[in-house]
């Protein structure tokens, strides 16, 4: 009896409607119209000078039968995309796209919680914006508390990720599912501690955090090693980070600290594999001088002016003038900068959030495959777009393009990028991935902007011959290089004698073979020799 209960529910429910629908017709040409509104009848309504009809139907039309149709089209009402009802205008959140990928409140599922840290100058925690568990934990680094933030710079960045949304009050946070990991690594000074960052980047990891974000920088200079700021520990923190699973999020940092403007190096931990580099576009759709450019290491952009976010109520002020209190435009004297929102710090943010709704909606995502729909799916800034300076395509200024959160969002239901396991494996010693046994077969991915090098470590012993070849992503030139055993960095002019082999022949397929002249740990590199990115297959035979 419950079979034919059910079987006569889905017979009802394919049976055909006898409602009448309006449906459009079109064709291919103004032209066309007054045979196909003959063939239609009477009702059939011309939309000229678009060349289409409006018709309606108990029954839908049918194209076919039609002379001239060139499709029909079933009409229905739409609705306006949802916007959250947080009273405060934020223009980023129109130019991201933030929550168009849901027509309504009703129609946004419920989103897994993912954990977002925030290593910056703390949090005021009772700001009513992260009320109701938005922080889950907190610690500073350089003492005093986390969850009191006498530089405001923190509150500002954590309001525009995690500030509640739709509850009628001040701003809207861009991942409403976010949780707060909150580390202090500022106190009183701007100035950061490596240690202190790299302390804090391991206890986010170790508490679950999702994804990080650093709006913070040091200065990089590569023509002047003595100006350059690069930590190899910090380089190390954030590969452990990328290696657990963990988005690692930073501003490309603000030329207007350092001269001359603008500057083409973006900052540390920004320029280091691995990490989403991302720079500043202002309202008009141009890019602000004080925007770090950088070709390789810049990978995509978000508004970074004119911004208004969560503010520590301790300093905001309290006159009757000011009526938004809390908030960024109402910054005390001495934060006036703040008024105006203004920096690569404020971008970031947007895009940690980005990340993190990606998260929420897929929880499976790799870090790589969180970047990879961030920044393929960003939309190309030009001088179509209002950045008249700005090539077409992928460009020092902007990266890939302004961030489009519906446009990642639906990029989910399409083909995901690759995932690579082996990461991260950028260099030789303990950085290199070891692989075990007499074969290997390997696929794993390289992206010249953000991976341009996979390194595997392989045991031979002298005499024992060794056998590899590579089909890297198709299109794209790629070489193998083999190492000897004692290599510390590969890539570097101070350890070119110690390769053994090389091939780099032009294209995506390269092999070699070698016969190890003492027993030890090799090093088999794979990289892009040109700009590009996708999956590679890798073979490894030891005779």
């Amino acid at each position: 009896m419950i079979r034919v209960t059910l079987l006569c529910f889905v017979a009802v429910l394919l049976a055909p409607s006898a409602e009448a629908a309006r449906y459009a017709v079109g064709a291919a040409s103004v032209a066309d119209l007054p045979r196909l509104q003959r063939a239609l009848g009477p009702g059939a309504e011309s939309l000229a000078p678009i060349p289409a009809l409006v018709v309606e139907r108990a029954t839908p039309p049918r194209a076919t039968a039609l002379p001239g149709a060139t499709y029909v089209e079933r009409l229905g009402a739409r609705r306006l995309s949802w916007a959250p009802n947080d009273p405060l205008k934020q223009w980023h959140l129109t130019v991201n796209r933030a929550f168009d990928f849901w027509e309504t409140e009703l129609e946004q599922p419920p989103l897994a919680p993912v954990r977002v840290a925030v290593i910056d100058s703390g949090i005021d925690a009772t700001h009513p914006e992260f009320a109701g568990g938005r922080i889950v934990d907190a610690k500073s680094f350089v003492g005093g508390s986390a969850r009191v933030d006498q530089e405001g710079h923190g509150t500002f960045v954590a309001g525009l990720i995690a500030a509640g949304v739709d509850n009628g009050a001040g701003i809207a946070g861009m991942a409403p599912s976010a949780e707060l990991l909150v580390a202090k690594v500022v106190n009183g000074d701007d100035l950061i501690d490596v240690e202190a960052e790299v302390r804090a980047i391991h206890w986010a990891v170790a508490n679950g955090a999702d994804v990080i974000n650093m709006s913070l920088g040091g200065f990089r200079d590569p023509r002047d090693p003595d100006r350059d700021a690069y930590s190899p520990l910090e380089a190390a923190a954030v590969g452990y980070a990328h290696g657990k699973g963990v988005v690692v999020i930073a501003a490309v940092g603000n030329s207007d600290e350092v001269p001359p403007r603008p500057w083409p190096f973006a900052s540390y931990p920004a320029a280091l594999p691995h990490v989403l580099g991302v720079s500043a576009l202002a309202r008009d759709g141009s890019v602000p001088a004080f925007s770090n450019r950088d070709r390789i290491y810049n990978d995509i952009s978000a508004p970074g002016q004119a911004i208004l976010s969560t503010f520590p109520l301790g300093l905001t002020a309290a006159a009757k003038e000011c009526p938004e209190q809390g908030y960024s435009s109402c910054a005390v004297a001495g934060f006036e900068d703040f008024r105006k929102g203004e920096g690569t710090s404020f971008a970031a943010p947007q895009v940690s959030a980005a990340a993190a709704v990606l998260l929420a909606a897929r929880p499976s995502l790799r870090p790589e495959q969180v970047t990879a729909l961030l920044t393929r799916t960003a939309r190309d800034v030009n001088a179509a777009s209002g950045c008249r300076v700005c090539p077409l395509q992928r460009d020092a200024l902007t990266g890939w393009g302004r961030l489009d959160v519906t446009a990642a969002l639906r990029a989910l239901s399409g083909p995901l990028p690759p995932r690579d396991r082996f990461e991260p494996n950028d260099d030789a010693g303990g950085r290199a991935f070891r692989l075990w046994g007499q074969a290997s077969r390997i696929e794993a991915t390289l992206d010249f902007w953000d991976d341009q090098n996979d390194v595997y470590a392989i045991r031979l012993r002298r005499g024992q011959p060794v056998y590899v070849r590579v089909r890297g992503p198709a299109g794209h030139d790629t070489n193998l290089i083999l190492w000897r055993p004692g290599t510390k960095h590969v890539d570097d002019l101070a350890s070119l004698g110690r390769v053994v082999r090389q091939s780099a022949r032009p294209g995506p397929r390269e092999w070699l073979s070698y016969t190890a002249s003492k027993t030890g740990i090799y090093y088999v590199q794979v990289k892009l020799g040109a700009r590009g990115a996708g999956r590679y297959k890798l073979v490894i035979v030891k005779a």
